[in-house]
């Protein structure tokens, strides 16, 4: 038997934390703690090191970005963090993206989806929506000398690893590029992982974001 999921709920709203945890429970997931501001999260990822966390964006005290930067910039390299927000083009979800999130979710979400983006980052993916993620970093990625990317050297990167990053910064999954590029899946994944390895990023998503933010692709460019 695989072990359960586990994930802590940070969110300044009780009834937000309840409602979540009733339906992540009733699908096998283990809901260790809860928070109800940005040190209460940081303060439950360092105790109970969970495989989740579902961090609203907006908390007193400490909101969810700076939470999401000390979590992730703690080396806490097993734990993905899910941004929760109200409002899908939000610059802080952005940011929070940026810092290292795997993704993030409308709080009028659906069980079933809310369930299955938890699953889907646990195993290593990135929730990557491409409508709403790629018009997020179109809308604030900015190419400014005085404010640093996430990395803005992408020569070590191959002239696939480009192709390949290029297209992904479109939303396209592994069998779409796969497809486009006529590369077998398993070809495209091991590219992907190059990619995320030489650049030094956590998964798809702030590869995205590294993409706009270096030129690679631009706002309103074609698929």
């Amino acid at each position: 038997m695989s072990e359960r999921l586990r994930a802590v709920l940070a969110d300044d709203q009780a009834l937000v934390r309840t409602g979540f945890r009733m339906i992540l429970s009733a699908d096998g997931i283990d809901v260790v703690a809860e928070a109800a501001d940005g040190e209460e999260a940081v303060a439950a990822v360092r105790r109970t090191t969970p495989d989740v966390v579902l961090m609203d964006i907006r908390m007193p005290h400490m909101d969810g970005l700076e939470a999401t930067r000390r979590i992730l910039g703690s080396g806490a390299e097993d734990t993905r963090v899910l941004i929760l927000t109200t409002y899908d083009l939000d610059h802080y979800v952005y940011a929070a993206l940026a810092a290292g999130a795997s993704g993030f979710l409308l709080k009028d979400v659906t069980p079933e989806h809310l369930v299955a983006a938890v699953r889907l980052v646990r195993s290593g993916d990135a929730l990557l929506a491409p409508t709403i993620t790629r018009r997020l970093v179109e809308r604030f990625a900015r190419r400014d000398d005085a404010r640093p990317a996430l990395h803005r050297d992408l020569a070590e990167l191959t002239p696939r690893e480009l192709d390949v990053l290029r297209l992904l910064a479109t939303g396209l999954s592994n069998a779409e590029l796969a497809e486009r590029l006529s590369l077998s899946v398993a070809t495209v994944k091991t590219h992907v992982a190059r990619i995320l390895a030489k650049l030094g990023l956590r998964d798809r998503v702030q590869a995205v974001v590294v993409a706009y933010e270096t030129g690679l692709v631009s706002p309103g460019g074609p698929d």
